[in-house]
């Protein structure tokens, strides 16, 4: 199933995109292609380069892999990289919040996949075959006032987490919302806002859930970000941060057992805590 390729489809007033990550070793090259009033874009972020342009003729972008063909000034990204066994969660992220209306929609594609294929960027060779990929999409009309995200999954034993804390506005009031998967095994954990969960701490360095029995404990060494476009009343007017590749701890408990210990070094991390200008 093709997700994106070009073509008129104008959301005014929307947005609407997809975020895919491929990393291997130091590599680690996300992608986020959508839709915006109506503007069509791609975004490519590394570690040391971030850069937001109009989608153009010849990227394709799907659940079986993305290929790319782009040639702008100060950007050249050419290549295919294919998918395989995706991991797509047990139901949907949001829960009974998927039927209501909110500002903002998450959807995860796959925690976790195995990717085949290498991308020329500048001039340099980034080889992903063997590494591990992930998936998530946003829809809506803004991206939260405040908010926290995490995603990593460059580990060695099939282990995939994602977790965000979000001021959410709902029926004219505010609440902070959470959602939260891990894969580990092949067993599904969720902590979520609708199964009850706690948020002990939410800061740039730490973030701290806990629901009935379980425990997760995220240390997060994030530095500094690169600059991305975010939607505000449907159109990317607005600016956040993402450390794309940075490390970060997850210490996951049941009870007074810890689960598991994990280490990242290629965590990706976003931490927005300014207000944004009141909508028009």
């Amino acid at each position: 199933m093709v997700i994106f390729r070009n073509g008129v489809r104008r959301l005014n007033g929307f947005f609407k995109g997809y975020y895919f990550k491929h990393q291997k070793g130091d590599n680690t090259l996300c992608i986020i292609i959508g839709w915006s009033g109506n503007e069509r874009f791609i975004q490519v972020i590394t570690k040391e380069f971030s850069r937001k342009l109009p989608f153009t003729e010849g990227n394709r972008f799907s659940q079986k892999g993305i290929a790319l063909n782009i040639h702008e000034p100060g950007l050249s990204l050419t290549g295919r990289i294919r998918y395989k066994n995706l991991t797509p969660i047990h139901y949907d992220v949001m829960g009974p919040f998927c039927f209501l209306p909110m500002e903002c929609r998450h959807r995860i594609i796959s925690m976790d996949h195995l990717l085949e294929g290498k991308v020329f960027f500048n001039g340099k060779m980034m080889d992903f075959t063997g590494g591990r990929g992930y998936i998530e999409g946003d829809s809506g009309r803004s991206f939260p006032s405040s908010y926290t995200w995490i995603q990593a999954n460059d580990f060695q034993d099939g282990c995939s987490i994602m977790a965000a804390v979000a001021k959410i506005p709902f029926c004219g009031l505010q609440f902070r919302g959470c959602i939260c998967v891990i894969h580990d095994h092949g067993r599904e954990y969720r902590l979520a806002t609708y199964l009850g969960v706690k948020i002990l701490a939410c800061t740039k360095k730490n973030i701290i859930l806990k629901q009935g029995k379980y425990r997760l404990d995220i240390r997060i060494n994030a530095g500094k970000g690169r600059r991305l476009s975010a939607p505000q009343d449907g159109e990317m007017e607005r600016t956040i941060l993402e450390a794309v590749a940075c490390p970060a701890e997850f210490l996951f408990f049941e009870g007074q057992r810890l689960v598991f210990y994990r280490k990242s070094e290629q965590a990706s991390f976003e931490y927005e805590v300014s207000e944004r200008r009141e909508s028009r």
